[in-house]
Order: structure tokens, then C-alpha cells, then sequence
């Protein structure tokens, strides 16, 4: 889980530079015309011991069954492939989905990899080729880092703890929230709604003074961290179809590790499964497809087996590659 330190508990954040783009960039309200979409999710680095003998990288099954219940297919990204490679897979895949985990973000093939597809997508979405991109906790913290050109993560500790959302007034115009029931929307503000397991985060005060930052994204929800400061909750590009959240839609469903405060509550489902479709709905505009449903069979993540991890993990499955 992202910066949920699972299993280790350790919050690490992504530390690449790549200056966001000034070009016009494809229309948000595209139509939809994809139903078969596929989302890439980059694997993440096994770091903890205890799971080595497993594979070198992983996914927990959690953001699978959380991206494949919103009507999308997963394709598992190694951090192996060449350059060549990635942009070859970036022509196939109507999305990319950033998860967390424990790496060095600044020296690692993640930061590598993450740095080629973000900027693969910022030319795409500017030559009218629809492609979006989502990032939950350490996912979101990419997507700042990448866009500012610089890490302005500080400590903003809320581990362990569901929380309701402070929503901007953006908010009630955003994309991500439209269509949202007003009764969920008010729970929302008031009802734990969202599970948070993060020591690093971006403060609302340097989202705010950063001209890179607040002209590329919509400010969309706060929250308070375990020091008082005040951090960046939900964010999403105002002209380009990235979005992040600093909290874990996809554990009100899939993740039940008793020790862990996982929000289980109906509008806790709720929220997630819409979210879930949102981003799915997102990928059903990009028009990238595979040259031959052999080669996209091939591709996806049912021809691997997930591993049972509740016995060694917070997880009940892990992906291992």
C-alpha cells in the first residue's frame, strides 16, 4: 500500500524532476468509445524480507480487484524494460495507475519508469491523444513531484487513521466528484470516509505558493495531519486527466486486516466503487488498443496467480512478479 509502510510501515516518497508541460492539451470532455479499457500499474519493489523469496516486485491484489471492479483489465508493469519497451506499451494501455511501496524514489527503476510514462502522457494529452493518469497516496506525491520539477514533501504523519474530507469549493465542480449523490458528498465531509497510512505528504502552504503546482492542479480536498499541519488530501489537473488522492479508495473494499483502520461503512464502498468507475470511465476515452487480442491476453495480469499474504502481510494477496 502506498505509503502505508505495509508491510513495514515505512512512508517513502517519489523524488524525480520532470517540468509539466505548457501546451494545450486535449479536450477533458472527450467521448467515450473504449469499453475493453486496460490500466497499467507499475510493480513496486519488494523491500521487506519477508517477502523476497516471492519475486523481486509486486502489486498488492487490493488495486487489482479495486481497478478490474471499475470496468477496467490490469496490465502489470515490470521495472526492467528498456525505454523503447515502455513507450511500446504506452501505445496499448488506456491508463496508468501509480501505487505506492518502499523503494528509493530518487535512484530506483521506479523513478525511472514512472519519469518516461508521465512524460509519454503529457505529450500524448497534448497532441489530443486522451491518456490518463491516477496516484493514490505515494502515487499522488509523484504526481507533485514530477510536476513542480522538485520533492516539497515534508512530514504531514496520519497513519492509521480514517478521516472525513475538508472539500474545496473546486470540488463541487470537479470531474472526479461529479455526479456523486449530495447524501455522499455530505458524508463525505463528516463520516471517516478515507483511510490514510502516511508519514510524507504536500502541505496546502506550499501547494498554494508553488506557481507549478497550483496552476497545474485543482486543490480539491485538505485535511489535518497528526503535527497540525495542513496537507494536500485530492488534487486533479485542471487542463490535463491526472488525478490523485493522498488516501486509499481501493482498502474500503478489498483489504480487512483487523490491526488496520480500513473504512468498511456503506458510503465507505460507495465512495470507492465510484471512484473505481470514474477512473475506469477515464480509460474508456483513450483510444490506445494492442495489435492483436493474442498479444493483449498475454498481457494482462490473469495469467498470474496472486499469493494468500494475510499470514506475512497486511494483505490478503500479494501480485509477484
Amino acid at each position: 500500500m502506498s505509503n502505508t509502510g505495509f508491510p513495514t510501515y515505512l512512508c517513502l516518497f517519489f523524488a524525480c524532476s520532470f517540468c509539466c508541460s505548457t501546451a494545450m492539451p486535449t479536450k477533458l470532455t472527450q467521448e467515450v468509445v473504449n469499453d475493453r479499457p486496460v490500466i497499467g500499474v507499475l510493480t513496486q519493489i519488494v523491500s521487506d524480507e519477508v517477502m523476497k523469496p516471492f519475486g523481486s516486485t509486486y502489486i498488492p491484489a487490493s488495486y487489482v480487484k479495486y481497478i478490474e471492479s471499475g470496468g477496467s483489465r490490469v496490465m502489470p508493469i515490470r521495472l526492467t524494460l528498456t525505454t523503447a519497451e515502455y513507450e511500446n506499451i504506452f501505445k496499448k494501455i488506456n491508463g496508468l495507475f501509480l501505487i505506492g511501496g518502499a523503494a528509493d524514489l530518487e535512484t530506483s527503476d521506479i523513478a525511472r519508469v514512472a519519469k518516461i510514462f508521465y512524460k509519454l502522457a503529457l505529450e500524448a494529452n497534448d497532441a489530443g491523444d486522451f491518456f490518463p493518469i491516477w496516484g493514490t497516496c505515494m502515487g499522488m506525491q509523484l504526481l507533485t513531484v514530477l510536476v513542480a520539477g522538485e520533492n516539497l514533501l515534508t512530514e504531514t504523519t496520519a497513519e492509521n487513521v480514517a478521516l472525513p474530507l475538508n472539500l474545496s469549493t473546486e470540488a463541487h465542480s470537479s470531474r472526479i466528484f461529479h455526479g456523486f449523490p449530495e447524501v455522499l458528498i455530505k458524508a463525505l465531509t463528516q463520516e471517516p470516509l478515507t483511510g490514510n497510512f502516511h508519514h510524507y505528504g504536500l502541505t496546502v502552504k506550499t501547494f498554494e505558493e508553488n506557481e507549478k503546482l497550483h496552476s497545474f492542479f485543482s486543490l480539491l480536498s485538505t485535511n489535518i495531519a497528526e503535527n497540525r499541519v495542513q496537507f494536500v488530501s485530492t488534487i486533479e489537473g485542471k487542463r490535463y486527466p491526472f488525478y490523485g488522492v493522498q488516501w486509499h479508495p481501493e482498502v474500503n473494499r478489498f483489504q480487512w486486516y483487523r490491526k488496520l483502520n480500513f473504512p468498511h461503512s456503506f458510503h465507505a464502498v460507495q465512495l470507492s466503487s465510484l471512484l473505481a468507475e470514474f477512473f475506469a470511465n477515464e480509460g474508456r476515452r483513450s483510444l490506445h488498443k494492442f495489435d492483436n487480442p493474442e498479444e493483449e491476453a498475454s498481457s494482462l495480469i490473469y495469467t498470474h496467480t496472486p499469493v494468500y499474504a494475510a499470514n506475512f502481510s497486511a494483505y490478503e494477496q500479494i501480485y509477484f512478479f
